[in-house]
């Protein structure tokens, strides 16, 4: 049996009450239930049913926005680099016009959606229903609140997410040309958004300046190169396809050899001169969402589309102490199992926590050996992973270093389908009691495998495949307490690392809202974090930097846990001799990115089928 700390039921409250309704009928619907219990392997949302005259209307909606959806240019992030979207030849269109353009199709979307009957739909289309409309309802308010204003913070910005273009899979000589063009495009796309962030600036909408030092260092990296072979961009040019011919790759690499030299660099330069000549100094000097213009409303907007629920800044920040003060019994705990005394008993916590930070034992001595270390986890996990796991994926995932552009404020490391990225960078702040824990979370069970099964749902629509941070960032870390019943924990120290890691997630939940709702100081949000976990310092701070211009983001890792942990306890206490993990864990990822309302819904019907059936 599972102990968690939990929400209670009545602390979900969907966004829509529409939905909350449709997804009562969803549980208590027979096929529904149906399709809950068949095999994960069918990789379908649902059982066929029977479509209604609601479904055509509904299908014709989602299928005309998704086709108008894949025609915009995509920008580019590390989930974008699996080699299956096909390249365009340029980049998104961030002007004003485009988007109040976007805007407006989206609102009339939303006011075609107003017209469906969702009670009318069959099971399948209602839980698609429950998922879709939230997605488009945040698309709009994106744009209606002007996010574009602010096009980056201090983990992941429009310019370092360029470098992810490059891993691209480019296969034929067009697939080159493309890539050229888009390399050509930078100049306007880069002009686009600093003129975006001009008017954030001149409203008062900026990431703080607090966390700007040290930022231009990733746009430099490009401004100030003399070779366009030096840049990171070039690396599609390295190694061409044997298939393309050797004077046809020649014509190719001058391409993008002019590119990079004639529109990026210059373009990065241009950025670099505006970032700190004139973003830096006119940023805000607050720090808090809500101190920003509609501040209140734009932070109750991040909190809904992250977590996928409609608690306020306070329920949160509530939920956070508590967890705090439980995982903090448990780190204590295993400093008493260890005899580690201190100096006293009430420095004895903060002296464990610097024995953790500076005995060398913990610590990598070369970036391949943090690589090695996290790849035998990986491997460990392999074979374990089938005992907890029914449906596992065909796809498989590498390990790689995460670029060195964006390493100094990137996270320890990132996962997704195909590739589990790991920071080599600054070796003394990477420690090894933690890398189960993160590997675990990144890689499998975590998001290599769960993006995996998403991308192999099968005959899904399209939206579907879209991340939702609750979800994904729940399962994430759940599977760092799962590696507990996989013994991947070998050490004392490891099991401290894991309860570093939800004690960091824990933390995020005081911490965003104390910064953005609370009017924290970064120095109390630096301490909290720094006194409550055995993060490094440069880790506490580029987290806190995270948080303090990315509110809300961080708040989807633990109430998805939670969310979770609560209903695999509750399908244990219904079940009793009737759970099977496995089977439990495939109802959870077979559905891929869901909803927490919706996850709700599903694992409820699950259970009653269970139930239902022959003993």
């Amino acid at each position: 049996m599972l102990r968690s700390r939990h929400l209670t039921t009545a602390g979900y409250r969907p966004v829509k009450s529409i939905v909350r309704t449709s997804l009562l009928a969803l549980c208590l619907s027979p096929a529904f239930a149906h399709a809950q219990a068949a095999p994960a392997a069918s990789a379908t949302p649902v059982a066929a049913t029977t479509a209604t005259p609601a479904d055509a209307a509904f299908r014709a909606i989602y299928q005309t926005e998704w086709q108008w959806r894949m025609q915009l240019a995509g920008a580019w992030t590390e989930d974008s680099v699996d080699g299956t979207r096909k390249p365009s030849r340029s980049l998104p269109d961030a002007s004003p016009q485009a988007l109040e353009k976007q805007l407006a199709y989206l609102d009339g979307v939303l006011r075609q959606l107003d017209g469906i009957d969702v009670a009318a739909l069959s099971p399948a289309e209602q839980v698609n229903y429950a998922i879709y409309r939230p997605q488009i309802e945040h698309k709009a308010a994106e744009i209606r609140l002007r996010d574009h204003e602010m096009p980056f913070n201090s983990d992941s910005s429009f310019w370092s997410n360029l470098d992810f273009m490059a891993r691209a899979n480019l296969r034929t000589a067009d697939d080159y040309r493309a890539y050229a063009a888009r390399l050509r495009d930078v100049p306007r796309y880069f002009d686009q958004q600093i003129a975006n962030m001009r008017a954030g600036l001149a409203r008062g909408f900026s990431v703080p300046r607090a966390v700007l030092p040290g930022r231009d260092v990733s746009i430099a990296t490009t401004a100030e190169l003399k070779e366009p072979e030096a840049a990171s961009l070039w690396a599609p040019y390295k190694a061409m396809p044997a298939g393309i011919p050797a004077a046809e790759q020649e014509a190719l690499r001058a391409e993008g050899r002019a590119a990079i030299r004639d529109a990026v660099i210059p373009a990065f330069a241009r950025l670099l001169v505006f970032f700190r000549s004139e973003y830096m100094p006119k940023a805000r000097t607050t720090l808090a969402a809500e101190a920003m213009p509609n501040g209140k409303a734009w932070y109750r907007e991040q909190i809904r589309k992250y977590t996928t629920l409609d608690l306020t800044p306070d329920e949160i920040h509530a939920i956070g102490l508590r967890e705090v003060a439980g995982i903090r019994a448990e780190m204590e705990a295993i400093i008493d199992g260890l005899g580690f005394e201190g100096q006293s008993q009430a420095t004895r916590f903060n002296d464990f926590l610097t024995f953790l930070r500076t005995d060398p034992q913990f610590y990598a001595k070369t970036p391949q050996e943090l690589l090695n270390h996290a790849a035998w986890i990986s491997k460990r996990v392999d074979g374990q992973i089938g005992k907890i796991i029914g449906t596992l994926p065909r796809g498989r995932f590498t390990i790689v270093p995460v670029p060195p552009a964006i390493a100094p404020f990137w996270t320890a490391g990132r996962g997704g389908a195909g590739t589990y990225w790991v920071n080599t960078y600054d070796l003394p702040s990477r420690p090894l009691y933690n890398l189960p824990a993160l590997t675990l979370h990144e890689s499998a069970p975590g998001h290599a495998l769960q993006g995996s099964l998403a991308q192999e749902q099968g005959e899904v629509p399209g939206f579907r495949k879209e991340y939702i941070s609750a979800y994904g960032e729940g399962w994430g870390l759940y599977s760092e307490w799962l590696g507990k019943e996989m013994g991947i924990y070998e050490t004392p120290y490891e099991d401290f690392g894991r309860l570093t890691y939800a004690m960091w997630r824990a933390c995020r939940l005081v911490i965003d809202t104390g910064v953005h709702h609370k009017g924290w100081t970064r120095d109390r949000a630096l301490a909290y974090l720094r006194d409550n976990t055995a993060l490094s310092e440069h880790e506490v701070t580029t987290e806190v930097d995270r948080y303090i211009s990315w509110p809300g983001q961080a708040l989807s890792y633990k109430l998805g846990e939670l969310t979770i942990m609560r209903l695999r306890r509750e399908a244990e206490a219904a079940l009793g001799p009737k759970f099977d993990v496995r089977a439990f864990h495939d109802a959870i990822l077979s559905q891929g990115s869901v909803p927490l309302p919706v996850l709700d819904a599903q694992i409820r019907a699950w259970v009653a089928s269970v139930q239902a059936a022959a003993p």
